[in-house]
């Protein structure tokens, strides 16, 4: 990619002086003259009936200026998934009964914090308790305590109780594969419950105003919200505007409609003033989305030689109270099993069953890290019965560019082969791998390898996004795109594309994002497809304005477009360099010459434009996704044998993401990543006891700090180049990093101790006692 100037180049972030200076605007910041506090009353039950709920004494509080329950909304309910098929099953305040501990039973509104806390207090709610479940292989027996009645049709399939959704997959024929298997292994793995850990809790203002409803919310995409409050509130789209705020992380957890959201939007419209709703630290850790724990039972056949034959999976999710994005899951972890490996034969089964727990929400990977420690911890364990080093195993079974899946997508110029060889050479694996668990003292030391493949955009709404490029009188350029920026880098990243194909100082590009009334329809932060849809979507739309200018000066000039070429905001004849117009010139002769034209570009852009949706969730027929991402992933850990405490000492990530728009960002991406598999190793834990959660604060939920960070190191496999004036296919870099240095922990923790884990987190108890297990066989044998 010779010859760009923006493009492949670690500039400065468009957000950076912004955020260091104290002047970027989060909903926080967001001061309106009368602005009322919101507050939200939860159940203190996993599971109970409401028999009665008065709101009289909080009404007559003097500085309360409304109160709502669910009797006060239209009745419609909402759900991250809203399919024919799995329709939305959640009130934005409960209606008869409460399913989960910090269940949304009412909000009030008051002039100040201690009156809208007194109101809360001042509400009479009459509960009779129900059984409850928490177990999700407790809560599939029949009999079991029923959270809401099992999918129509997985009620006909599966003999289970409490099942919000059921996912089947497969082909070619398993029992055969297995039949011609010379090893056979099955195993079963278990994940825990973990929170995203965004600094910036939920905070949310709405102001109805004019018959116009004005919200500023943390969130992962502005058009997404729109949507469902629109739905929810039974207003068009044209009557709500959801404002840009810059948003303080999410990684997941702020995608979908919050009862808080909801509730600020309502009591402003009863008291037609602004309402401001925080949720505090305590809120979000008992009562919010969190990450989705599975359990995933997996049995493998292979040959010899270690090539894969046949595979079998059940996943088992634990979705809590609703559906959530449990159905979602349970999909993805069937695409996670697909991308990396050729498995000829595969069965595949997935579950997501209600509990009594919160609702679950996506987690950076959604699955991912999960289903890739499984795999990759079993393929370790078969590698070793098989006398084979985890290099050639991997090599023999990944996939090849322009394989074809067996969903009919394709992998198109993967670089998984050429990632696990630059692992292997760089992280010099196979002359360290086996001597750790054999060498001397207390301190052991291990390496380990892991593999994934994640996809990069789907057909999720609203499906495409739109940019549009507005040249300015001084040759300057204006971006508008419904694009959030969450702390990835998009704004930069857009900016980039708009000041390459222009041929622009980055400086000359400023852009307007995220706001649904001044910026076109955009897919948002999430499904890992912003680079790439909103991205190409960006190119397009300035590559109409360069068309434009071309054309505008050849027609001045008198020279063929073909002989024209841009530089510093000057067209010129390159057979004839004095012959030029400067942008200026440029866009005050189509103002004069076009009726006004001040030299718009549009520019659109749908991920598998010819498909009409995204595949089944249930049978993952139809096209899934254009753009695969693959990595290798290698970590270095160190164990103390007699405490049982390991770490992270040093991770290699190698990966292909097409080719970097922008280093500095994608190596942010990669550390961000790795800190995040470590939390989820060795650190982070939500706590539970009977829907309660023990630690929902900072101080007893462990995240990472500087003092847990290991080294991290990077390589890149360029697949896919940049080229102006023609569409590109960059991959995903924000979640599919999480999941192969996750499994490499675990297989370097077997390296360096012979004991494997199959549960997370790898606490010092797991290990100690898989090493005192070790010692018994070892006398037993003796």
């Amino acid at each position: 990619m010779t010859g760009l100037r923006h493009i492949g180049k670690s500039v400065r972030r468009k957000d950076g002086p912004d955020k260091v200076t104290g002047r970027a605007v989060y909903s926080e910041d967001v001061k309106l003259p009368g602005t009322l506090v919101g507050r939200v009353l939860r159940s203190p039950h996993p599971h109970a009936r409401i028999l009665r709920i008065d709101t009289a004494k909080a009404m007559s509080l003097p500085g309360v200026k409304a109160v709502i329950t669910a009797e006060d909304t239209k009745g419609v309910k909402h759900g991250f998934v809203e399919t024919p098929r799995y329709p939305p099953d959640q009130d934005v305040l409960a209606r008869g009964r409460v399913v989960y501990v910090g269940e949304e039973i009412a909000a009030v509104a008051a002039v100040d914090q201690m009156t809208a806390q007194q109101a809360l207090d001042l509400i009479e709610v009459e509960y009779e308790p129900l059984p409850a479940v928490f177990d999700p292989l407790e809560a599939m027996q029949p009999g079991a305590p029923e959270i809401h009645a099992s999918h129509p049709k997985a009620a006909i399939e599966v003999p289970y109780a409490n099942i919000g959704g059921r996912t089947t997959s497969g082909w070619g024929d398993v029992e055969e594969g297995f039949a011609s298997a010379d090893y056979i292994r099955e195993d079963r793995f278990e994940s825990h419950l973990r929170t995203h850990g965004y600094l910036e809790p939920h905070v949310t203002i709405a102001y109805w105003e004019s018959e116009r409803l004005n919200v500023w919310t943390s969130s992962m995409g502005t058009f997404i919200k729109r949507a469902k409050l629109a739905r929810t509130l039974d207003l068009p789209y044209s009557a709500i505007r959801v404002h840009k705020a810059y948003c303080g992380g999410t990684f997941g957890g702020k995608i979908d409609l919050y009862a808080h959201e909801y509730c600020a939007a309502r009591l402003s419209m009863l008291t037609q003033r602004p309402v401001r709703i925080v949720v505090n630290r305590e809120e979000i850790f008992s009562a919010y989305r969190h990450g989705q724990p599975l359990i995933i039972e997996i049995k493998t056949g292979v040959r010899k030689d270690g090539t894969i034959v046949a595979q079998q999976m059940r996943t088992i999710n634990n979705s809590g109270a609703y559906r959530g994005s449990g159905v979602v899951v349970i999909f993805l972890a069937w695409g996670f099993t697909m991308i990396p490996y050729r498995i000829p034969n595969l069965k595949y089964e997935g579950l997501s069953v209600y509990t009594n727990y919160p609702v679950r929400a996506p987690q950076r990977g959604h699955g991912c890290p999960q289903v890739r420690f499984a795999i990759e911890s079993q393929l370790d364990a078969i590698a070793e019965h098989l006398g084979i080093d985890p290099v050639t195993i991997r090599l023999r079974n990944a996939r090849e560019p322009w394989e074809a899946l067996p969903n009919g997508d394709n992998v198109h110029e993967a670089g998984l082969i050429d990632c696990i060889k630059l692992a292997a050479e760089k992280s010099n694996i196979i002359d360290h791998y086996g001597k750790g668990r054999n060498a001397s003292g207390t301190i052991r030391r291990g390496i380990g390898m892991g593999v994934s493949g994640y996809f990069g955009g789907s057909l999720i709404y609203p499906n495409g996004s739109g940019v549009i490029v507005k040249m300015n009188d001084d040759g300057s350029a204006t971006v508008l795109t419904g694009g959030i920026d969450v702390g990835q880098g998009s704004e930069t990243v857009i900016c980039q594309i708009v000041a390459e194909e222009l041929s622009l100082d980055l400086d000359d590009v400023k852009i307007i994002s995220s706001d649904t009334d001044t910026t076109p329809q955009d897919i948002g932060a999430w499904i890992s497809g912003m680079t790439y849809v909103t991205g190409n979507a960006t190119r397009q739309a300035a590559g109409n304005v360069r068309r434009k200018m071309l054309d505008l000066a050849s027609s001045r000039l008198n020279v063929d477009a073909q002989s024209l070429a841009v530089e510093d905001k000057v067209v010129f004849n390159r057979n004839d360099p004095h012959q030029r117009m400067t942008y200026r010139e440029i866009i005050a002769y189509s103002i004069a010459t076009k009726r006004g034209d001040t030299i718009l570009g549009e520019g659109f852009w749908r991920t598998m434009r010819d498909e009409p949706a995204h595949p089944s969730l249930a049978t993952t027929k139809g096209r899934w996704s254009e753009n695969y991402a693959f990595s290798c992933q290698v970590a270095e850990v160190e164990v103390d044998i007699e405490t049982g405490e390991a770490k992270l000492l040093k991770a290699l990530t190698v990966h292909d993401c097409g080719f970097p728009m922008n280093p500095a960002l994608v190596k942010g991406q990669i550390d961000g990543q790795v800190s995040m598999a470590l939390g989820h190793a060795f650190l982070e834990e939500i706590i539970t006891k009977d829907g309660f959660t023990l630690n929902p604060n900072w101080l007893d939920y462990r995240m990472p700090t500087i003092h847990e960070m290991a080294a991290s190191d990077d390589a890149d496999v360029i697949t896919e180049q940049y080229v102006v004036g023609q569409p590109y296919r960059t991959k995903e870099v924000g979640e599919g990093l999480v999941s192969g240095i996750l499994a490499a922990i675990a297989n370097a923790i077997y390296d360096a101790t012979g004991v494997r884990l199959t549960s997370t987190p790898f606490t010092p108890e797991k290990l100690l006692r898989g090493l005192r297990q070790l010692e018994r066989e070892k006398r037993a044998k003796n």
